[in-house]
């Protein structure tokens, strides 16, 4: 369990460094968004027959940070939206 943190964590951390700009994620954003991108790279992996879900491998490592730079990218459209409609409200 720890070691999955662990991954979450460095992928996350990936992620945020391949996509240009700046988010405005905090560590647990970070945190959630490397899981959901390790979850999806183990499930592409475990579907192609090269390792288990819960098992590093490269394939799913590759998957994992492409799949977390996407959700990194959805989280910042979707933030940038709530607040430009936070501020209009107001």
């Amino acid at each position: 369990m720890i070691g999955f943190i662990v991954a979450g964590l460095i992928i996350g951390a990936l992620a945020r460094l391949i996509k240009p700009g700046k988010q405005n994620l905090g560590l647990l954003a970070t945190l959630l968004l490397g899981l959901a991108g390790s979850v999806i790279g183990g499930t592409v992996a475990n579907l192609l027959d090269t390792g288990d879900i819960f098992e590093l491998n490269v394939l799913g490592f590759i998957v994992a940070v492409i799949a977390a730079v996407g959700l990194v990218g959805v989280a910042e459209t979707l933030s940038t939206r709530y607040r430009s409609r936070r501020d209009v409200t107001r």
